[in-house]
């Protein structure tokens, strides 16, 4: 992979998938721009350089010319999962399904533009929250931020700017010359 290709892999990474970077959120989605050859060999180093923190990542669906990766904490979005088993089994997942089948079944409903439902459990978004989305159509919101807020503004707001500041602390170890992998290590203690 050229040195381009991996910049703008790690800058979108930290950009947008920096709270799951650094454990503070089980999970993040980003949408890539790449060849199939370079996202395959990002998503390869990524995987190798990050085992020891418990990451994963894994494209959910390519669209055209972009790529959803999504990132996650393995042992965060297991233990997210079964807080929203209820809401869940509305839409055809099982306490007994691995994590892995369960990805398998979001990545099969996710299309060009059209996220199922579900993905803000996918996501860690409060359930309250979905639920409102879906219960207003998107609408009545009493907060738009990472996701639309409809319980609980101020928490919500509390979690918004955690998640920013790990955005700022990535990027700026990006900006002054250290890689992804780097970046992520020096900023454990920062938050």
């Amino acid at each position: 992979m050229s040195e381009l290709e991996r910049n703008v892999f790690e800058n979108e990474l930290a950009a947008h998938t920096a709270p799951a970077l650094m454990g503070v959120k089980c999970a993040n989605l980003v949408s890539v721009s790449l060849s199939d050859e370079a996202i395959y060999r990002c998503l390869d180093d990524f995987k190798t350089r990050t085992e020891q923190y418990g990451l994963k990542i894994r494209s959910l669906c390519k669209c055209r010319e972009r790529t959803m990766i999504y990132v996650y904490h393995e042992k965060l979005l297991e233990a997210w999962l079964e807080t929203a088993e209820g809401f869940l089994s509305g839409y055809g997942y099982t306490a007994d399904m691995s994590l892995d089948e369960k990805l398998d079944i979001l990545a099969g409903r996710m299309t060009c533009g059209n996220f199922p439902h579900e993905i803000g459990a996918f996501l860690g978004y409060p359930l309250e929250d979905i639920i409102g989305f879906i219960e207003n159509q998107g609408r009545n919101c009493l907060l738009c931020g990472c996701w639309k807020v409809y319980s609980n503004a101020e928490e919500a707001q509390r979690t918004f700017n955690i998640y920013g500041r790990c955005r700022e602390i990535l990027c700026d170890r990006l900006k002054n010359g250290l890689d992804l992998y780097q970046a992520i290590e020096s900023s454990k203690e920062e938050l």
